[in-house]
């Protein structure tokens, strides 16, 4: 399959594919569009070798091998666009990338079933025998050398119907009693609201979706630490479907990554957030300078096995990760890490380069 892109149309060409097919095969690019690195620096699509962290070249273009990629659908539209690019100066890697949320990614992962996990929050690390996090399972299974690669940032977007007219604002408070069901009707969220019925109006992440720990994270427990999420409504690991639900759903109220309401247009209204210093719209600068509450790091995670087995494609495929981040995050909707965040990742995989 070739996939040749306009980079305007970007965000709503990717948001199109994973609403179409949920694995991305990785394969040739026609396009000739310059690109750029973090730091600005051009890249030419097709070329053999780029700048590995602006020390040397790596040569993309001896890489071969298949690198197996799944997890939050949050992060998919940022590593899609990745392997898209990727292909282009490594035309003999295959990269499919798949999106179970993130927590099915580090089930894949911790079962040494693909090479690198997409996630929407920090893998889970609990040593309780009871009920141990993704690191011990890891562990059990022999995979001690986890590494961890922050790519972006989300501003964590609840959006409403267009039609709705009366919520502009909600506080951490409003939104804990919406979805955790305290509250089935708009006027007892704020008695101006009309008396209408939010009921199985209500649109989410799958439990599976690292989108939907971190609300219930930063919404609910922030409330009420033994809260829990409502049953309620339509929940799924697909952020289209959500979507799609929220724009023929007046009544509707929900919450995804900050690129799904891009890339949904004007077919959207997102809502302002309080979490105690005013009303903060979702937006690339209230995500980057932290005020607005709901933004969130974006990760990808790997092995030190992977990035320093000569024969892997893996490290290649980071590295190019990394170098692109600049141009290919915002264009999948999110925001670029700031400077000296990405020379921390750098330095990461700095050790494993040739």
């Amino acid at each position: 399959m070739l996939f040749a892109r306009s980079r305007p149309l970007l965000l709503a060409g990717l948001l199109a594919v994973i609403a179409l097919a949920a694995i991305f095969a990785a394969c040739g690019d026609d396009d000739d569009d310059d690109g750029g690195d973090a730091t600005g620096t051009p890249t030419t699509a097709g070329q053999t070798t780029a700048p590995a962290n602006g020390d040397g070249d790596f040569d993309y273009s001896s890489l071969e091998g298949e690198i197996n990629i799944d997890g939050s659908s949050t992060v998919y539209p940022i590593t899609f666009a990745t392997a898209e690019e990727f292909s282009s100066v490594a035309p003999d890697v295959l990269v499919n990338v798949a999106f179970s949320g993130t927590g099915g990614g580090f089930e894949l992962f911790c079962a040494g079933e693909i090479e690198v996990s997409d996630a929407s929050r920090p893998i889970s690390d609990d040593d309780d025998p009871a009920d141990p996090g993704e690191v011990q399972t890891c562990a059990e299974n022999g995979i001690e050398d986890i590494v961890e690669i922050q790519v972006g940032i989300d501003a964590l977007t609840v959006v409403v119907n267009p039609a709705n007219d009366f919520v502009e604002c909600l506080t951490i408070q409003q939104l804990s009693d919406i979805f955790t069901g305290t509250a089935t009707n708009w006027n007892q969220v704020d008695p101006s609201f009309p008396d209408q019925k939010i009921g199985d109006s209500l649109y989410y992440p799958g439990t599976d979706s690292g989108t939907f720990d971190y609300f219930v994270e930063a919404v609910i427990e922030e409330i009420d630490e033994n809260g829990a999420h409502t049953g309620s409504g339509t929940s799924s690991e697909d952020d289209n479907v959500l979507v799609q639900g929220i724009e023929g759903d007046e009544n509707s109220i929900g919450y995804f990554g900050f690129a799904y309401y891009q890339g949904a247009g004007q077919e959207l209204k997102a809502v302002e957030v309080d979490a105690g210093d005013g009303c903060v719209a979702p937006s690339f600068d209230t995500a980057l300078d932290g005020s607005y509450a709901l933004s969130r790091p974006l990760f990808i995670y790997t092995r030190e096995s992977f990035l320093e087995d000569p024969d892997s494609p893996v490290l290649g495929f980071i590295n190019f990760y990394l170098e692109n981040s600049g141009e290919l995050v915002p264009e999948a909707g999110y925001v670029t890490l700031p400077d000296d965040v990405l020379a921390a990742q750098e330095g990461k995989i700095e050790p494993f380069l040739p």
